[in-house]
């Protein structure tokens, strides 16, 4: 079977503007992501590149093909820059700006200079591939399974476009000097035109999978985060209490909650602002996250209320983190608009040796010995074991 390459170049510009349209209406519903720009551009950029080479295809020769290998160049490093963008890393812009004029030089020189397309194309086949093994390399990276799948499925296509242009210069170095053109009898030809617009499709839908698993993290981080200070939130409390319990009840071991609350926090509000108010709460949060290990859980209860479960531990060892936690929360200051605010907290705590592995009780336990620490003073830890509390 024949491959027209006419065709398949028509394939890849088209293809290529449907997907920055595609592209830049992603990005303005996903704002919260990066890099959707970039694929946009990149994709405008391959599909104008392409565009602009398609009438000198045949020769091989004239601006137009030195402005369509610029423009390939541009898209491809684009769609780096996307990548970067999308993990939060910086966009090094003249790196790529050197490998847009490597490609325009290269294209320029070979074609209207020394006029030979054998060493044009075999240069610009080395640079797009290393550009493409570059992306790859930037996507083949360990990560939890629904972000992998997405990841590994566009780095796979950019690792096999990149051999692709890798065989592809080989091909050529390897053919008689002067006996290259695009229309030569190489299977590499054809082969490379089909791939790259069906690769571009695979591109194009794996970044969209990636985006799509990012905004599905988001949405679920927003559903289960306070948003203020960036601990759990209650309904996620809840959630995460059962199963530690049910681990615990499997493991024969004890768990413990801890309940925190920041005294006066009204007057806080009251003589600085809601807003100093909140950045009180924030430092509390990061100072608490510091002090505990790897599989505790922080959660805001509620108002300026905070609840630590603590699995695998007992009431003394809780206790004795509650006095860590309070010591420094009583020592440290919050620097507001250079006025310092001093704070203390409140904590109660009740373990499960005390309450038995139930969660409604091991809460209760503990708010009601927060609710004896404020009583005597505030500023204090208290354990619900250390009284008696009867029932309403």
């Amino acid at each position: 079977m024949n491959l027209d390459l006419r065709t398949m170049m028509v394939m890849i510009a088209v293809l290529s503007f449907l997907f920055s349209i595609l592209l830049a209406v992603a990005s303005l519903h996903a704002r919260g992501v990066q890099g959707l720009r970039h694929w946009a551009l990149a994709s405008f950029c391959i599909s104008l590149g392409s565009s602009i080479a398609l009438p000198n295809l045949h020769a091989g020769q004239g601006w137009p093909v030195v402005a369509g290998a610029a423009l390939l160049a541009a898209g491809s490093t684009t769609q780096l820059a996307g990548i970067q963008a999308f993990k939060g890393e910086a966009c090094h812009i003249r790196w790529m700006i050197a490998v847009v004029v490597a490609v325009g030089f290269f294209s320029y020189w070979f074609s209207l200079v020394h006029i030979n397309i054998q060493f044009r194309a075999i240069a610009n086949s080395l640079v797009f591939g290393a550009i493409n093994f570059t992306c790859a390399r930037a996507l083949l990276i360990r990560l939890p399974t629904p972000e992998r799948t997405a990841h590994w499925l566009t780095g796979a296509s950019f690792a096999v476009l990149s051999l692709i242009y890798a065989s592809r210069a080989i091909a050529i170095y390897s053919a008689p000097p002067g006996t290259y053109t695009l229309f030569s009898p190489m299977l590499i030809n054809p082969v490379m035109f089909l791939a790259g617009s069906v690769i571009q499709l695979f591109l194009t839908f794996g970044f969209i999978l990636m985006v799509n698993y990012r905004m599905a993290s988001q949405l679920e981080n927003l559903a289960t985060t306070d948003a203020l200070t960036g601990a759990w939130n209650r309904r996620s409390l809840e959630l995460e209490l059962q199963r530690m319990l049910a681990r615990s009840q499997r493991r024969q071991e004890p768990m413990s909650v801890v309940m925190l609350d920041v005294d006066h926090f009204k007057l806080i509000n009251d003589s600085h602002g809601h807003r100093a108010g909140d950045e009180v709460l924030r430092q509390l949060t990061a100072r608490a996250r510091l002090e505990i290990r790897r599989d505790d859980y922080l959660a805001r209860y509620g108002g300026e209320e905070f609840c630590l479960l603590l699995p695998g531990t007992t009431e003394l060892d809780a206790h004795q983190l509650a006095e860590r936690l309070r010591r420094i929360q009583a020592e440290q200051t919050v620097d507001w608009r250079g006025t310092p605010i001093n704070s203390s907290i409140s904590i109660g705590i009740a373990s499960s040796e005390h309450t038995g592995l139930n969660g409604d009780a091991l809460l209760e336990a503990a708010d009601a010995a927060l609710y004896r620490a404020k009583q005597t003073g505030r500023n204090r830890a208290e354990t619900f074991s250390q009284f008696r509390i009867s029932p309403a």
